[in-house]
């Protein structure tokens, strides 16, 4: 059987970096083919040129026996390859249905008008079949991320094509948004379409795939039959070495109260209820839209709670922007770490520094960079992050780097309360493995830690204490070493008594 798409010997060089070293790999007519690999592997990179956005330095890919040739986005949409991207690439001032079919013609009336109730009705049409009824009709920047991202999916299936690329499509995905998901990519398969499924989650990746190709540094190590390999194959050819541990055992133990969070509400959170303590890491779980994000913006300050009191070392605290948070000694590593972590487009030493300018600024308002650089190389060696150089910008570092950059922004100045949101979100296993080291030492150091995951491994493997919160109240408060995933499963979806 002929490959439906080939990639052949394809190279890619940025300055100082190898992204893409003669990589090849076929896929096969009506197969899910995984992709999997570290971050900075060169995965994104080697979607990029299929999609058309980025031109390779050598190499060809060839559809259906046919050499290729790409020039844009569009290019690659009329030779039916559609792509859900990691990045979302939403437009937020337009509404889920105009992002949906965005470059596609909107349906007009007589008129030559849009015909929005027709629009809306395809959109919502494709959402069904995907299991979501996301809104259609506000604006997107309106959606949480889980919404949003059922809108870059359902874009995805908007229009007939041959061959669809997903790269991390589950990453802001519910469990059961992601059943439906996967529901839909078996109709495809048997339809005779070709699906290429890029993601970190590995169980996924057992689940849906009938091959799997494994890159490491820009290369591609090899393609294998899914029932021939095991996780640990695949992470021993991911990484280069065996990964003895996934989550370093905890050596903290919890002292004084840091954090009391009494019937705090707002918003979606409807009373909710617990304390920290030096060394301890709570874990908030729940389903997408429980609340727990909205929980953290409070202590933050990013939002304003509607009621309930917040104690911070034993006296009342309420911050109202997010710089009172951190002069109190409150740090957020933020669930969407290239909108609300980063400036993608400066230099990684100014983006560790950035909340504490003053601290590198003279009395006469001048930044001393020998002074600023000098700190960031040292919390960048704790973090063992991995660049060309701290004048790198921080787009071009793979997504397990660019969360070391937001951890090594708090080593600077140590606070005494870490909020994480989704601390390894799109990390792949080896970097996942350095940020939980981070955080043990972190704890072990004395500092409170309050967890949001969506991975219940990561949760029980990391938490002391879990508080399950479902529709913005809270249902338990589970001793993590006598939980279970089916426990906390249940108390999410409202099973257990």
């Amino acid at each position: 059987m002929q490959p439906v798409l080939e990639v052949k010997e394809i190279v890619k060089q940025y300055p100082g970096v190898l992204a893409v070293n003669r990589a090849s790999l076929s896929l096969m007519p009506g197969e899910v083919h995984a992709l999997v690999g570290e971050n900075g592997a060169g995965k994104s990179t080697l979607i990029k040129i299929m999609a058309g956005v980025v031109r390779p330095d050598s190499g060809n890919l060839f559809l259906n026996g046919k050499r290729l040739e790409l020039t844009s986005g569009l290019d690659a949409y009329r030779y039916g390859l559609s792509f859900i991207h990691q990045e979302l690439n939403l437009i937020p001032y337009l509404n889920g249905a105009e992002n949906i079919f965005l470059g596609r013609p909107y349906p007009t009336n007589r008129f030559g008008m849009v015909a929005w109730e027709t629009l809306f009705n395809r959109a919502k049409q494709i959402l069904s079949e995907l299991g979501a009824d996301t809104p259609v009709d506000v604006p997107v920047s309106r959606l949480s991320r889980g919404g949003q991202a059922m809108i870059s999916i359902a874009r995805a299936f908007a229009g007939e094509a041959l061959i669809f690329v997903m790269d991390e499509p589950t990453a802001s995905l519910s469990d059961e948004e992601i059943r439906h998901l996967f529901q839909v990519i078996r109709q495809l398969k048997s339809r005779g379409k070709t699906i290429l499924y890029v993601s970190h989650r590995l169980n996924e990746i057992f689940e849906i795939s009938d091959r799997v190709t494994v890159m490491r540094d820009g290369s591609v190590i090899g393609t294998f039959a899914i029932q021939q390999v095991t996780q640990t194959d695949l992470i021993r050819s991911m990484i280069g070495r065996e990964l003895k541990e996934s989550i370093p055992p905890s050596h903290s133990k919890p002292g004084e109260i840091i954090l009391e969070v009494q019937n705090l509400k707002g918003g979606i959170v409807q009373g909710v209820s617990f304390e920290v303590r030096e060394g301890e890491i709570v874990a908030l779980a729940g389903l997408v839209g429980a609340g727990r994000s909205e929980v953290l913006h409070m202590l933050y300050g990013a939002a304003q709670p509607e009621g309930g009191e917040i104690r911070l070392f034993g006296r009342r605290f309420q911050p109202r922007s997010p710089a009172d948070a951190i002069r109190a000694g409150i740090a957020l590593v933020p669930e969407e770490r290239r909108t609300q972590g980063l400036i993608l487009n400066r230099a990684i030493h100014e983006n560790i520094s950035l909340p504490f300018l003053r601290t590198f600024t003279s009395a006469s308002f001048v930044l001393n960079a020998a002074l600023e650089t000098a700190a960031a190389q040292g919390v960048s060696r704790q973090v063992n992050l991995k660049a060309v150089s701290l004048k790198q910008k921080a787009a071009q570092l793979s997504g397990g780097n660019q969360q070391k950059v937001v951890f090594a922004r708090w080593l600077l100045k140590r606070p005494r309360l870490l909020l994480l949101d989704e601390p390894t979100r799109g990390v792949d296993v080896g970097a996942r493995f350095e940020i939980y080291r981070i955080i043990r030492e972190l704890a072990a150091d004395g500092m409170g830690v309050v967890l949001v995951s969506s991975d219940l491994s990561e949760v029980l493997g990391l938490a002391d204490r879990i508080i399950v919160l479902r529709e913005g109240r809270q249902i338990s408060e589970i001793n993590a070493l006598q939980a279970s995933q089916e426990m906390v499963l249940h108390d999410c979806y409202g099973g257990r008594k």
